[in-house]
């Protein structure tokens, strides 16, 4: 028998001593050459078959090359030809139609030119007089001085200036060249002012074909009535051809 404090050896603490007891190392494991030669070909074999698995894919066609590659049916072929029927022929037929189309472009009449009226020059009043009564001026000795200095005793008296008598002088030089028997069988027009008709100048005396102080008397009494000076009278001639 034994005490109550001695211990006795057990199965337990046979088997946890034997648990307790230091392991074997474990050796690492050597790399042999046939581990290489395995792993070698087995990179080998995976890179060729992803190789082969993307050769399908690459040989196929695109969609365009695929829509180029469809076989045409029977159908398809004869409408592509009556398209290409038409489209060939259809121009020519229009070109023929427009061959034989012609224009016809009538000419414009050229238009008649319309005479313009030519006005009648006269230094008179509105009623008109005519040499179809056969009356002919006599014959007189041109004497233009003279008959300018009494024109300018009569402007000087009329209150006018120089100035108005060169006016004059050019008005009269223009219409008779200062000359009692100027006359203008066109328009019937006599004497120094060339009145329209002549007579009209016996309204200032009886001798109004051959007397120059008459004519010039009446020729200055129509300038200021109607022009009121012999500048106005000269300056309606110049802008029209006739005062």
């Amino acid at each position: 028998m034994t005490s109550g404090n001695e211990i006795l050896p057990t199965r337990s603490a046979v088997q946890t001593r034997g648990v307790m007891s230091p392991r074997r190392a474990v050796s690492a494991p050597r790399w042999s050459r046939r581990r290489g030669v395995l792993a070698a070909f087995s990179v080998m074999a995976t890179a060729g078959f992803v190789a082969a698995s993307l050769v399908p894919l690459a040989s196929f066609p695109t969609r365009a090359e695929a829509t180029e590659l469809d076989p045409l049916s029977l159908y398809a072929t004869a409408v592509h030809d009556a398209q290409r029927y038409q489209a060939g022929d259809a121009p020519g037929l229009e070109l023929e139609r427009a061959s034989d189309y012609t224009v016809n472009v009538k000419p414009t009449p050229t238009p008649t030119p319309t005479p313009t009226p030519v006005k009648e020059s006269s230094s008179g009043s509105s009623s008109s007089g005519s040499s179809s009564s056969g009356w002919s001026p006599p014959f007189v000795t041109p004497n233009p001085g003279s008959a300018q200095a009494i024109a300018y005793d009569m402007v000087t008296a009329r209150g006018w200036g120089d100035s108005e008598f060169a006016c004059l002088v050019a008005l009269w030089n223009k219409e008779s060249g200062w000359r009692v028997n100027a006359f203008n069988a066109s328009s019937g027009a006599y004497g120094i002012p060339q009145a329209t008709p002549g007579r009209k100048m016996a309204s200032v005396g009886s001798d109004w074909e051959t007397n120059p102080a008459t004519q010039i008397t009446w020729g200055l009494g129509y300038i200021q009535g109607r022009y009121g000076t012999p500048c106005g009278a000269w300056g309606k001639s110049q802008r029209s051809g006739w005062y």
